[in-house]
């Protein structure tokens, strides 16, 4: 329950961010679940995105306006995404995926202006591990399997889109080097690893306070 309440806390500090006319992107888990409430409760004239049909679902239901980002003629860009994390470290290395969302959670950071992440303090971490997830294509995927080495694939789960999803789990020093080995793998559509560049601030709930940190 505690860390249920820092999750809320960390969720309605975010959903103060968001101003009158943006275009928002909403993440996928446990922590968005308590930033759709607090967002919609604010009633602001305020068009979203979501990764994923649940974000999508429980957006809706509470009267938020979401559209598609799929295709051309969806928004090039967003004002701001707000997400949670399954591991956040020190200088700002994220591991996400654990709701095997990751390539459409990553993708929408990406298109914001502004990436927040919300989290509870189980999640903060001095260096991130593994598992890091992975969404893989089911075409080549014995082949892909053998040549990523220690990788468990989630049973029953997929993506969004249909991709298979797996979690790396061999342990690594260097995030940046292992996201680059896993972006060049031919049947990897993306891995759960995400830089400090791709990130503007954390809010993180540590019992009752919450701390914004700016990256």
């Amino acid at each position: 329950m505690a860390l249920e309440r820092e999750k809320r806390r960390a969720a309605e500090a975010a959903a103060e961010l968001v101003e009158d006319g943006m275009v928002v992107g909403l993440g996928t888990g446990s922590t968005v679940a308590h930033l759709l409430p607090a967002l919609a409760a604010r009633r602001l004239d305020v068009r979203c995105v979501a990764t994923s049909p649940s974000t999508e679902s429980a957006a809706r239901e509470l009267g938020l306006r979401v559209q598609s980002f799929a295709g051309v003629d969806a928004p090039a860009r967003l004002d701001i995404a707000i997400d949670g994390a399954d591991q956040v470290d020190t200088v700002g290395w994220l591991v996400k995926g654990r709701g095997a969302a990751h390539t459409r959670e990553k993708a929408v950071a990406a298109a914001a202006d502004r990436f927040v992440v919300i989290v509870d303090s189980s999640k903060l971490v001095a260096r991130i591990g593994p598992p890091v997830p992975l969404e893989l294509s089911e075409f080549g995927l014995a082949a892909a399997l053998r040549r990523l080495g220690p990788v468990a694939l989630r049973d029953a789960v997929r993506s969004p889109d249909g991709g298979v999803i797996a979690d790396f789990t061999g342990a690594f020093d260097d995030p940046r080097e292992l996201a680059a080995r896993l972006a060049a793998e031919p049947g990897v559509v993306e891995h759960g690893l995400f830089p400090p560049e791709l990130v503007s601030e954390v809010v993180a709930a540590v019992g009752e306070a919450v701390e914004l940190r700016r990256l």
